[in-house]
């Protein structure tokens, strides 16, 4: 049997109760990990099966053979049975779990929670579970990738969001998917039976990010050299550091000028250019990119990223004055960029 390597595929299969005897999920991005489990254990058996029918162990302190011992009972007044193993990347002897693998009762259920890494693909074990079961690896979702995910998270819920409330919350968010998810699951609520949309108002009052200040205003105010707007914006963000960390701050404006610089490589350097060179879902992300274009050159732009990798160190304590605040790092990176 071929793997489900798609999280959307395989959530779609579970949704439709159709079910594999073994799950082996790992990778980096715990947040997909999790919700498959989740998505498993609630949907499988009724509350009344699961008294008889659902073990879960924790790797750190679980040994194979109690496991496999497990996986070989049949379900009681069930036609399943789950084990969930959490914590997989902890078992000892985790290889041996394919002396049952190659040959799993299709009333069991088990499921290999295995976060931070993934299972030697050239190992037996992985090839013998890929045969009777899915090996769904979970991969860090690239920041220029959530946008997407959190249009798609509310089209699922039939909610629209608005282009700049997206943004707002992948600046302020990044691709934290346990963080992101919790605050989006805010936003559904909010919305709950209502016939709206998300707006960035919604947005400032629901999750705490200011719809006039965040760095999605202040890249817009440094594409367009407005330098007023610029500087506003960066005395709130001292005003209010625990609210708009600088490592954040730093993050967008690398993403931005890194972005840029690729930008300056098009032959033609129109909003549908940049558009499709940058992945962006519409022009509308791409304005600051336009903007960039015609308010930078190239030396400019490369210099500017020389200067975020130096701030990135003094933030860190490398070669940074004692008693330098982020704020007057930020104030000081600012005028760099804009002079």
């Amino acid at each position: 049997m071929a793997k489900v390597a798609s999280y959307d595929l395989l959530k779609k299969e579970i949704l439709k109760r159709s079910y594999h005897p073994i799950y082996l999920l790992q990778g980096e991005e715990s947040f997909f990990i999790d919700d498959l489990t989740n998505l498993l254990d609630k949907s499988v058996l009724s509350e009344a099966e699961r008294d008889f029918n659902h073990t879960t162990f924790y790797g750190v302190d679980s040994d194979v053979r109690t496991i496999i011992s497990a996986c070989k009972r049949y379900p009681m007044m069930s036609d399943h049975q789950v084990i969930i193993v959490k914590e997989a990347q902890k078992l000892a002897n985790i290889e041996l779990l394919e002396l049952y693998a190659k040959k799993p009762l299709k009333s069991t259920i088990l499921i290999i929670n295995y976060k931070h890494g993934t299972i030697d693909g050239r190992r037996s074990i992985v090839k013998t579970i890929d045969k009777v079961g899915v090996i769904f690896e979970s991969k860090r979702i690239y920041e220029n990738k959530i946008p997407a995910f959190i249009t798609t998270y509310f089209h699922e819920r039939d909610i629209q969001i608005d282009v700049k409330a997206t943004q707002m919350l992948v600046d302020y968010l990044g691709n934290d998917m346990g963080k992101l998810v919790k605050e989006l699951g805010k936003l559904e609520v909010v919305l709950s039976g209502k016939d709206q949309k998300i707006t960035p108002e919604v947005v400032e009052e629901n999750v705490g990010i200011s719809k006039d200040y965040n760095n999605f205003e202040l890249i817009k105010a440094i594409a367009n050299k407005d330098k007023v707007r610029a500087y506003r914006i960066v005395s709130y963000f001292e005003k209010n550091q625990k609210d708009n960390p600088f490592i954040l701050t730093l993050s967008s404006l690398i993403y931005y000028f890194n972005n840029l610089v690729e930008c300056f490589w098009l032959t033609q350097r129109s909003e549908q250019a940049v558009m499709n060179t940058l992945n962006f879902r519409n022009t509308y992300m791409t304005q600051d990119y336009m903007a960039g274009l015609r308010n930078y050159n190239v030396n400019e732009v490369m210099k500017i990223i020389t200067n975020l990798r130096t701030f990135d160190a003094k933030s860190k304590g490398i070669d940074n004055p004692p008693y330098t605040t982020h704020g007057e790092l930020l104030k000081e990176l600012v005028y760099k960029i804009m002079h």
